[in-house]
């Protein structure tokens, strides 16, 4: 009933829902069960509408962006899947660029691109939104957001509007406020510096080139699986260990690059969760070091929790 109530709620203000829809069609892993009503909003009026009601009618929430850094369960997500893909607008004034946490990363630096504002080519082929690399703040090739974002305009669970300034957002190796504080990034505002367009395609070039060539595009993945541990790197840890290729199920150790475990083909959320206990255990016993996950596992609890 309260589901219902929740769907009749996104027809009056106009957001789109399915129910029972599958996560595997919103997670770049291809894996998990179904949400019970998932939400795509276009707004942030309707997100606070929305959080507003899930409190009103006691219904479980959870926000995504484009799904690339999380491991759904195979038991699928209680309550409402809200995913922010519709806030996608992206627009440049001088030397900053205003975006919606839907946007894609890979689209934002196509228009630093095309102003000539550098900064931001690190980010250049990171298969996340805006929101997304905020809440984790996402990283490559020496650069992180930490160094471009100014502010971000976010929602609380009360569905109020809350203005966070860089200062405030607590970023870190892959870790930030939001992922603390319940607060969901709506919009932020990046601050970029005029260079060279040339120089800049350059840089995105390479960037990208080196993650075709070293990281295993042709599959399905959630990225690096593992965080980096200090003063070594997961990949190279798992590759000492003879562990490239050790599979369990669907869902393998890539062969090109060892810090990535990639869905096969019918890969399941619990044959990914076997492999990375596997995989940390295995370094551990050699190494002495344990990896911890880096990819974020949600959904209802069973046999893959």
């Amino acid at each position: 009933m309260r589901l219902e109530k929740l769907a009749e709620y996104c027809c009056e203000i106009k957001a789109g829902y399915v129910a029972g829809e599958s996560m595997a069609c919103h997670t770049s892993f291809k894996i998990g069960g179904p949400a019970d009503i998932f939400i795509t909003v276009s707004s942030k009026p309707q997100l606070s509408a929305l959080l507003k009601k899930c409190k009103e009618l006691d219904v479980p929430y959870m926000i995504i962006g484009k799904g690339s850094n999380l491991l759904v369960s195979d038991q699928g997500i209680e309550g409402a899947v809200i995913s922010l893909a519709g806030i996608d607008f992206i627009r440049a004034d001088g030397e900053r660029i205003m975006c919606g946490a839907g946007a894609a990363l890979s689209e934002v630096c196509r228009l630093a691109l095309d102003n000539s504002l550098s900064g931001l080519e690190f980010a250049y082929g990171i298969p996340g939104s805006l929101g997304g690399a905020l809440y984790m703040n996402a990283g490559a090739y020496g650069g992180q957001m930490s160094d471009v974002v100014i502010s971000a305009e976010c929602v609380n669970s009360e569905g109020e509007t809350v203005f966070v300034e860089a200062s405030r957002m607590e970023l870190g190796y892959r870790t930030s406020l939001f992922r603390r504080s319940g607060l969901t990034v709506v919009s932020a505002e990046l601050g970029l510096e005029k260079a060279d367009k040339a120089g800049i395609e350059e840089k995105m070039n390479d960037f990208i080139s080196r993650r075709k060539s070293k990281q295993p595009l042709e599959y399905p993945s959630g990225g690096s699986f593992f965080k980096r541990p200090d003063g070594n790197f997961a990949g190279a840890l798992i590759e000492k260990c003879g562990l490239k290729g050790f599979s369990v199920g669907g869902a393998a150790v890539s062969e090109k690059h060892a810090g990535f475990i990639i869905n096969k083909g019918g890969a399941t959320c619990d044959d990914v969760v076997r492999l990375g206990r596997s995989v940390s255990d295995r370094v551990f016993e050699k190494e002495g070091i344990r990896l911890e996950p880096e990819v974020i596992l949600i959904g209802r609890s069973g046999k893959n929790s």
